[in-house]
């Protein structure tokens, strides 16, 4: 059975192809480089894993609640829809936005494979190419993982979002090469690192879903260092005019993502009215604080690469953001990484008891 058997609603046509701009660059300086880059290529290296092996696929997942989140966190939760839907369509109601937010991650993960690929590509130094390389094959874990986990454990997948379709066109479109950067690393992945973050929080405990979110996000975490250390450099030596053009990029692109987390195309492959939908997780308090959330990994990093002028904190203070300028975005990362080794640790101690207990049974019977 293909992906297209588990498609909503398959797309036409079936793949997608971009044109992208950008000169492919050489370089034949192989000596030097930038230590931290140099020393995240080597943390790249070291932490590459197995998705059939480092995750358990044996678990069984509810198809019906494959992350299983709460119903206080499904957007239409509290909703005149919500209220007079029977426990079967509520089940479906849940199954769909889980099945739509992890389809969105999964188009994503591609995106960034595609973007890494070409930042090794059109990127002038070699350090960044080989980071950029660990990146690709990383993005492309991230990929297999999403893939199974939807079609295996979710059964149905939903094409991309159109808004993540508009912002990944206008990152590969662009001929310069620090736009796949800035496209990617900072603003896709770090809006990714935080939704991750988010339902990882809520996912069931010692759940695959959390599992496969938490050594995801470890991953990320790198890939968000890289963008930072290679853009800060170079956007210090930018004028004000070239500067300006990056930051009129990242007030398009922000709100674009701040919009792609509504799922209209869920409530239109329900039947439901999607107007009436629309409007309440656009005024839903819940999930207003959680597209706010979404961007506390990209304000602070936007605003320590350099692009922190008028334009871009007017934008951030429309959308409610501005003050996550202050947040401490290596804490954060940390944090990121930490629990997926937290999470391998408590695999290894549970596999050494249930050793015991075998060894204790077979002692017994013999």
């Amino acid at each position: 059975m293909t992906t297209r058997d588990k498609y909503t609603d398959v797309p036409a046509p079936f793949s997608w192809e971009v044109p992208s701009a950008g000169d492919a660059r050489f370089t034949w300086e192989y000596d030097e480089g930038r230590a931290r880059l140099l020393s995240l290529y080597q943390k790249g290296k070291d932490k590459q894993w197995d998705a059939q092996l480092r995750v358990d696929w044996t678990q069984d997942v509810d198809p019906m609640n494959p992350i299983g989140l709460p119903d206080e966190f499904h957007p239409l939760f509290g909703s005149p829809m919500w209220d007079s839907a029977d426990e079967a369509h509520r089940a479906q109601m849940r199954q769909h936005f889980q099945g739509w937010q992890f389809s969105q991650f999964l188009h994503g993960e591609q995106g960034a494979m595609v973007c890494a690929a070409k930042i090794v590509e059109v990127v002038p130094d070699l350090d960044a190419k080989f980071y950029a390389a660990t990146q690709t094959m990383d993005e492309a874990r991230h990929v297999e993982a999403f893939s199974r986990f939807l079609q295996e454990k979710v059964g149905l997948v939903y094409p991309i979002n159109k808004h993540l379709t508009s912002l990944l066109e206008d990152t590969l479109h662009d001929s310069r090469w620090d736009m796949p950067y800035l496209g990617m690393q900072v603003l896709i992945e770090g809006l990714a690192l935080a939704a991750f973050g988010v339902l990882r929080d809520m996912a069931a405990p010692g759940s695959l879903a959390k599992q496969v979110l938490a050594y995801v996000m470890q991953d990320e975490a790198r890939h968000v260092a890289f963008g930072r250390i290679s853009l800060k450099d170079y956007y210090s030596q930018l004028t004000e005019a070239e500067r300006g053009e990056r930051e009129e990029f990242v007030v398009d692109a922000c709100y674009l993502m701040r919009d792609r987390f509504r799922g209209e195309e869920v409530f239109e492959t329900l039947d439901m009215d999607v107007e009436a939908c629309s409007e309440w997780v656009n005024t839903s308090p819940l999930m207003i604080q959680f597209r706010s959330h979404l961007f506390s990994r990209i304000v602070p990093i936007v605003k320590d690469i350099g692009l922190w002028g008028d334009k871009v904190q007017t934008a951030f203070r429309d959308m409610g953001v501005h003050d996550m300028g202050g947040f401490d975005i290596e804490s954060m990362m940390k944090a990121d990484e930490d629990q997926a080794e937290e999470l391998d640790k408590a695999h290894a101690e549970m596999a050494e008891r249930a050793l015991e207990v075998d060894q204790v049974i077979a002692a017994g019977a013999s």
